[in-house]
C-alpha cells in the first residue's frame, strides 16, 4: 500500500496485513489488521508517529522514499507492532530523535536496543512545534501498557491514539464507513486488551474530554472522521452497568454437562434472562471476551477430568480472571463420575473477580430430575439477582 493523504501535509503510512489470524500467539484476528503510522510535514520540521511491526518494515521504508528528512519519530507505545521498525527508520534518518514518555524510553532500550542518546522524553502535556503545527503529548498509562501516550495535533484537532480506540480490520478503506462492522471489531479489541484496565481507561477518557477532537487516528484499524461513534462506545464499555446477560462457557465429554447446559439455558430464557453460550471445544475465544464486556453473570459448565475441571473450562476461567470483567454473579454447573475438586479448583482461579458466588449445581453421572430442579432454581436465583440489580 502506498502512503495516503489524510489532510494536507498529513499522511497515513503503514501496512494492511490481510493474512494474519493470530496476534501475540493468542488473540484471534478473523479480519486481519493494519499497522498505522502517520507522517506530518510541518513548515519547519517533520515527524513520523509510530512505525509498524518488524515483519512489515520494508513496506514502511518504501513509503518513506522521497522524504528527505524526518526530525522526530514519536513512539507512543513500546509494543513492537508499533515500535518494531524504529531501528530501521533511524538507519534511514540517523539525525532523527525518538520522542517517548520516560517510561517508554527504558522499555524501548530494552526491547529494541535503541541508543539512549537518540531519545527525547516528554512529560504529560508537553508540546513540540513543527512550525505551523503543534503537537501535544498526553500520557494515558495502562492503555494498555504503563508507558503509553497519545498525540494531539492542535491545529487540525486530530488525536493520534495508538492502541486507544483501535480495531483489528484489514481493509483498503482509510476511514470508517461500515459502523456496525467497526463497532464489533472495536469491542473485540477492547475486550481482549483493554478490559482489565477499565477503571484507568475511565480516567483517561475524562482526561481527553477536555479536548476538541474532530478525528481519531488509531494505530490499528480505520480512522474515525466522526469520533462520537467510538467515544460513546468506550463510555458504554467502561461506565455503563452490566446488562441482563449470562455468559455460559462450557465443555462436555459424554453429554451429561451438555444436557444440563441446554436445560439451564431454557430455564434462564423462561425467566427473562439473555444468554450467550460458548462451546469451548470450538469457540472463538475473542467472541467470549466480547461477551464478558457487559455480562452481569458468568456460569461455567464443565465435567470433572482427573478430579478437576476440564482444561478448556479452566482456560476460560483463567481468561476471565485475567480480563477482569465487571460481573456481579458467578456459578458453576457440571457433572462428575466419582468425585473431585472442580469447584474448589475453579474458585481458586478467580482472585481478580469480585463477584457473588452462587451455589453450584453438580450432578453424578447423567442429570436426574432433582438435578434439573436444582438448575431451574439456579436460573430463578440469577433472574432474581438481576432484578435486584435493576437489570431486568
Amino acid at each position: 500500500m502506498n502512503k495516503r493523504t489524510v489532510k494536507e501535509n498529513i499522511y497515513w503510512m503503514g501496512s494492511v496485513d490481510w493474512d494474519i489470524r493470530l496476534f501475540d500467539s493468542l488473540i484471534p484476528l478473523p479480519d486481519g489488521t493494519s499497522y498505522n503510522a502517520y507522517f506530518i510535514k510541518g513548515s519547519e520540521k517533520s515527524v513520523l508517529i509510530d512505525t509498524v511491526d518488524p515483519s512489515k518494515a520494508d513496506e514502511l521504508l518504501a513509503q518513506l522514499e522521497g522524504i528527505s528528512e524526518i526530525d522526530y519519530i514519536i513512539s507512543q507505545h513500546a509494543e513492537q507492532d508499533h515500535s518494531g521498525a524504529i531501528p530501521q527508520v533511524l538507519e534511514m534518518y540517523p539525525a532523527a530523535k525518538v520522542i517517548s514518555t520516560p517510561k517508554a524510553k527504558g522499555m524501548l532500550v530494552d526491547l529494541l536496543h535503541i541508543a539512549e542518546e537518540s531519545f527525547v522524553t516528554v512529560e504529560d502535556g508537553a508540546t513540540i512545534s513543527l512550525g505551523d503545527k503543534n503537537l501535544k503529548f498526553i500520557h494515558v498509562p495502562w492503555v494498555h501498557w504503563p508507558e503509553t501516550m497519545v498525540t494531539y495535533l492542535e491545529e487540525d484537532k486530530i488525536l493520534f491514539s495508538c492502541d486507544f480506540f483501535g480495531s483489528h480490520i484489514a481493509t483498503t478503506e482509510l476511514y470508517v464507513t461500515d459502523e456496525g462492522r467497526v463497532y464489533e471489531a472495536a469491542k473485540r479489541y477492547f475486550a481482549e486488551i483493554m478490559m482489565p484496565f477499565r477503571g484507568i481507561i475511565k480516567k483517561n477518557l475524562e482526561k481527553l474530554s477536555t479536548y476538541e477532537i474532530k478525528m481519531i487516528a488509531p494505530s490499528h484499524g480505520q480512522l474515525y472522521p466522526q469520533p462520537k461513534l467510538i467515544l460513546d462506545a468506550y463510555r458504554d464499555w467502561t461506565l455503563a452497568s452490566p446488562k441482563n446477560k449470562v455468559v455460559l462457557p462450557y465443555v462436555s465429554m459424554h453429554n451429561s454437562t451438555r444436557k444440563m447446559v441446554e436445560y439451564f439455558v431454557a430455564a434462564l430464557v423462561d425467566n427473562g434472562v439473555q444468554v450467550e453460550l460458548f462451546n469451548l471445544a470450538v469457540t472463538d475465544i475473542g467472541k467470549l471476551a466480547m461477551a464478558l464486556v457487559d455480562a452481569a453473570t458468568i456460569v461455567v459448565g464443565t465435567p470433572t477430568v482427573l478430579a478437576g475441571p476440564h482444561p478448556y473450562a479452566a482456560y476460560a476461567v483463567f481468561l476471565a480472571n485475567a480480563l477482569r470483567p465487571r460481573i456481579n454473579n458467578l456459578s458453576i454447573i457440571g457433572s462428575y463420575g466419582w468425585g473431585g475438586k472442580t469447584v474448589e479448583t475453579l474458585g481458586a482461579m478467580i482472585p481478580n473477580i469480585k463477584a457473588e458466588i452462587i451455589e453450584p449445581v453438580l450432578c453424578k453421572g447423567q442429570p436426574s430430575e432433582d438435578d434439573f430442579k436444582a438448575l431451574k432454581n439456579l436460573a430463578a436465583i440469577i433472574a432474581r439477582k438481576h432484578k435486584e440489580q435493576n437489570l431486568i
